[in-house]
């Protein structure tokens, strides 16, 4: 019998479960929230005018958390066997879906002219390259973390394991960010986070083989 035929197997009518495990999955995303801080310090260095730009900073990490927390109450429910039945990843969609709409808000206050500098600005490759980059070693620690807990939905527990690792490292990198345009961070801190979920979902068949 095939591993994914065997998972499927045991993953039928099975009740979800709870498991020490669980503590550890939201330690885990807490200590990738403070580990991708300290990656961007170490290397990134902090923004130097960080007490002018600070609402910035708070912008990015207002934008993040909505999308990591309900996002992580999913994960510690996709890892268990069985718990994909309780969960609807459409509802996951809708914060990432206020953050393109706040984008598109910004640039409706804009003048035309002014919407290539507002959403590409200086810092876009940096942004588009660093983020999915810092959330690898977060990504990596969240899915061994999952792997114990035995998902069987092995696409949505790697999707929603990326989707989490690139809000974490975003959090991290918004302290080294210097860009303030709010269509500039809608589009591609959201864009970078869509980035790390589908990266997860490909990766996740492999990486949670149990």
């Amino acid at each position: 019998m095939k591993t994914d035929d065997l998972i499927a197997m045991l993953g039928t009518n099975v009740e979800p479960v709870r498991r020490p495990a669980g503590r550890t999955l939201v330690l885990v995303i807490a200590g990738g929230v403070l580990l991708a801080a300290c990656l961007v310090l170490a290397v990134m260095g902090l923004r130097p005018d960080l007490d002018r730009s600070l609402p910035y900073l708070l912008l990015k990490i207002g934008l993040m958390l909505p999308i990591l927390i309900p996002a992580s109450i999913v994960l510690s429910r996709l890892a268990r066997p069985g718990g994909e039945r309780r969960v609807s990843l459409a509802l996951l969609s809708l914060p990432l879906l206020a953050v393109m709409g706040l984008a598109i808000g910004a640039l409706s206050l804009t003048p035309m002219s002014h919407w290539r500098t507002e959403i590409v600005g200086d810092e876009w490759i940096e942004c588009l390259v660093s983020i999915p980059v810092i959330a690898i070693v977060p990504f990596a620690t969240i899915i061994w973390a999952v792997r114990r807990m035995a998902p069987t939905d092995l696409v949505r527990a790697g999707a929603v394991s990326g989707l989490v690792a690139g809000c974490v490292s975003a959090m991290g990198y918004a302290l080294h960010c210097a860009a303030e345009s709010v269509a500039f961070i809608s589009v591609w801190y959201g864009g970078t986070v869509v980035l790390c979920t589908l990266a997860g979902a490909l990766l996740g068949p492999r990486l949670l083989r149990w």
